[in-house]
């Protein structure tokens, strides 16, 4: 029977924190760890048989393994982002069918989000958790004109990014072997030209970027709490 797995990617150098904590992903919020919340948020899901947590360095390793589901392999990440996913690829097991890819610098992922991306990727082979675009974006072009681009046309990607094993396994050989930069997943299965789906997401899911993300991730779990209703510890229904 395939299984699924999930890489959850902790190796980030936290630069654009401006020492405000050492370790973004290690910093505390509401409580615990930031990895601590999509470490569970996984757990409570079901979605996943098996995970690699890619971390930094030793020390951060020691608090990610306390953390994280079981069962999982911890391997350390590499000088680039694409390089700490194609190294926890290379680290799954062979039976492994779906991959979620996960930036554990987004802590709000949601376990019933997780499910249904799950069950979207059975379907599809590709699929990204997204928002849509509600600013006006334009391009500046060299010649210093703006250019108005369609919003309703545009999305901002988000984490997790699940995609069949196959899929993803080309789509980072190919950006090995033309030596491409990418900034996410789903851009190395763009470069496949292959069809991806997306998830609307209608939730927060902002990424820990500089000091105020985790000032204002503490006020959406705070404001969380304080909504909860009684039955908001009923478990979540778990992936078919």
């Amino acid at each position: 029977m395939s299984r699924t797995a999930a890489i959850l990617l902790a190796a980030g150098s936290s630069t654009r924190m401006a020492g405000a904590v050492a370790d973004k992903i290690l910093a505390p919020l509401a409580g615990r760890p930031v990895f601590a919340h999509s470490a569970a948020a996984f757990a409570a899901s079901g979605v996943a048989d098996f995970y690699v947590v890619v971390y930094r360095d030793q020390r951060q390793m020691l608090t990610l393994s306390a953390h994280a589901p079981t069962p999982c392999v911890l391997i350390q990440g590499g000088a680039e982002r694409q390089d700490s996913v194609a190294a926890a690829l290379a680290a799954l097991p062979s039976d492994i069918a779906h991959v979620f890819i996960h930036d554990c610098a987004r802590p709000l992922v949601r376990p019933e989000q997780l499910i249904a991306l799950h069950k979207i990727v059975r379907r599809e082979q590709a699929v990204v958790l997204a928002h849509r675009v509600t600013d006006t974006i334009k391009k500046h072009r060299a010649d210093a004109h703006l250019k108005t681009l369609d919003r309703d046309r545009l999305w901002a990607m988000e984490t997790p990014q699940v995609f069949s094993r196959e899929l993803i396994d080309r789509a980072y050989a190919r950006v090995a072997k033309k030596k491409l930069r990418i900034t996410d997943d789903a851009q190395a299965v763009e470069s496949l030209d292959h069809t991806i789906a997306l998830l609307e997401n209608s939730e927060p899911n902002p990424k820990i970027t500089t000091p105020t993300d985790l000032a204002y991730l503490e006020f959406l779990l705070t404001r969380e709490f304080a909504t909860a209703t009684p039955d908001s510890s009923a478990p979540f229904p778990t992936a078919e």
